[in-house]
């Protein structure tokens, strides 16, 4: 083969990322498979690509016998010493194939082979580069939207995915040329290649948003129990400090605000609520009511993960929240089936979720 054969393929891996070994595999591959059909698709091609020498060698590899049995894989001695003087039966001879003989349909094959080998190796590739990344913040470029579902084409890498209109964060309006954060939902490989559902709703977005910005985070002195999230508009999160002289939520808040008010810019404003997470449950269910002034709390059925928090009057639709948002993220935050109670006992107005 030509030098410029082998200079391709270098290109090929600097250009797409995909290894030269692997190229060479599915080429040789493809040869093979393009070959066998002559030999009615027994297993007695082979193909050596030796790109140090910049060479390949396709052969046939028959059997020396005294009688033949099958003309695909025997040939006489006579025949045999004919390609090669020292051949003996009970031996093999390997008859060299030309690559410039290759006919135009069987080299036709071969490249839709190669083509096919290609793009097996690209979806692998993207699939072990998203594997890696599962569960994690990354930076995308925005490179188009569809102007009828809505959704976004994101460039991750080297790689192409796609952001689901239902992904996206409510009133958030992307365009073409930015660079936004999503968070690798999963990556599950398919028939029809690697599936990359990536989220900017999800609520890891938040956690590793956090992760990034507050170091006792990513150290492990802090550690965040749990966060519940209605994206674009609030978010909560539960922080627990492993050391006492660490206040888990004025390291989230930091100086004057700053890693709060950076995280809540990346999120375009979305409100955060910082929460101190407790094993005492009374205490972590009236902390999750924030902004909300609490009371009490009383456990109503322990199973059932039940309780009843009491909260001033003024404070009663605070509590609640717009539409319920409050008690609603409370809820997800801690797991627990929250009553609201106003102080006066007079229940008007009240929500239970």
């Amino acid at each position: 083969m030509s030098k410029e054969f082998f200079e391709a393929v270098k290109l090929l891996e600097e250009e797409r990322g995909i290894p030269v070994e692997y190229i060479y595999e599915k080429i040789s591959a493809a040869i093979v498979s393009s070959l066998k059909r002559d030999y009615n698709g027994k297993d007695i091609v082979h193909c050596d690509i030796d790109p140090d020498k910049q060479k390949i060698k396709v052969y046939v590899q028959k059997n020396v016998v005294d009688e033949i049995e099958d003309p695909d894989t025997d040939l006489t001695l006579e025949q045999a010493q004919l390609i090669r003087k020292s051949a003996k039966v009970g031996k093999t001879v390997d008859i060299p194939i030309k690559t410039k003989d290759l006919g135009r349909v069987v080299a036709q094959k071969a490249k839709q082979v190669i083509r096919q080998g290609l793009r097996e190796a690209e979806r692998g590739q993207m699939y072990e580069e998203f594997k890696s990344k599962n569960q994690e913040l990354v930076s995308a470029k925005v490179d188009r939207i569809d102007p009828l579902t809505g959704n976004a084409t994101l460039v991750i890498g080297k790689n192409v995915t796609v952001l689901p209109k239902s992904e996206q964060v409510p009133g958030e309006a992307l365009r073409e040329g930015d660079t936004v954060k999503v968070f690798i939902v999963d990556v599950k490989e398919t028939g029809k290649g690697p599936k990359i559902m990536i989220s900017r709703t999800h609520p890891g977005l938040v956690r590793r948003l956090f992760e990034q910005e507050v170091p006792e985070i990513y150290d492990g002195t802090i550690e965040i129990k749990s966060v519940s999230r209605e994206a674009g508009s609030r978010s909560k999160i539960a922080v627990f400090s492993k050391n006492d002289d660490v206040d888990p939520v004025g390291a989230c808040i930091g100086p004057r605000g700053q890693r709060v008010s950076s995280i809540v810019d990346v999120l375009g404003g979305e409100k955060i609520d910082i929460v101190r997470f407790s094993e005492n449950t009374e205490e972590f269910v009236a902390a999750s009511l924030a902004p909300s002034e609490v009371c009490s709390v009383e456990i109503l059925d322990e199973a059932a993960k039940t309780c009843r928090a009491t909260v001033p009057d003024d404070q009663l639709s605070l509590a609640i929240g717009n539409k319920g948002q409050n008690v609603r993220l409370a809820v997800r935050l801690t797991g627990w089936n929250i009553d609201i109670k106003p102080e006066s006992g007079f229940f008007e107005g009240a929500e239970s979720i």
